[in-house]
């Protein structure tokens, strides 16, 4: 994960934390502010490595400074958190485990970055 967090911030900064939400006093850390808010949900809009760094782009060209990703447990998110979401996403039909999850998308985020720079990246 450090890997990867290196990498991304060579083109954006990062914050990477983890967070339990099992009390009220714990969710009051989350502030978005205008962020855009994505949620990782097996039953999200699903993207190629291509799509996902067009979407990124897109944010990036509508003047988004901030995308904030969270990664449920498996009852996910409560209805207020959810209803922050600007998007749903999928990583894959597939279940991981949350750190499986956060190493995928940190690897996607790279490779969208890198993809939107035009640095080859491994297919």
């Amino acid at each position: 994960m450090e890997d990867y967090a290196a990498r991304i911030r060579r083109y954006a900064d990062i914050e990477v934390r983890e967070l339990r939400l099992e009390s009220a006093a714990s969710r009051k850390g989350l502030e978005f502010g205008g962020a855009t808010v994505v949620l990782l949900d097996a039953a999200g809009k699903k993207f190629s490595s291509e799509q996902f760094a067009e979407w990124i782009g897109s944010c990036r060209d509508r003047g988004h400074r901030e995308i904030v990703f969270l990664c449920g447990a498996a009852e996910g998110f409560p209805d207020a958190l959810a209803g922050r979401a600007t998007l749903r996403m999928s990583l894959s039909s597939l279940t991981f485990s949350h750190e499986l999850a956060r190493l995928m998308l940190a690897e996607q985020i790279y490779r969208a970055f890198a993809l939107l720079s035009g640095h080859p990246y491994p297919k």
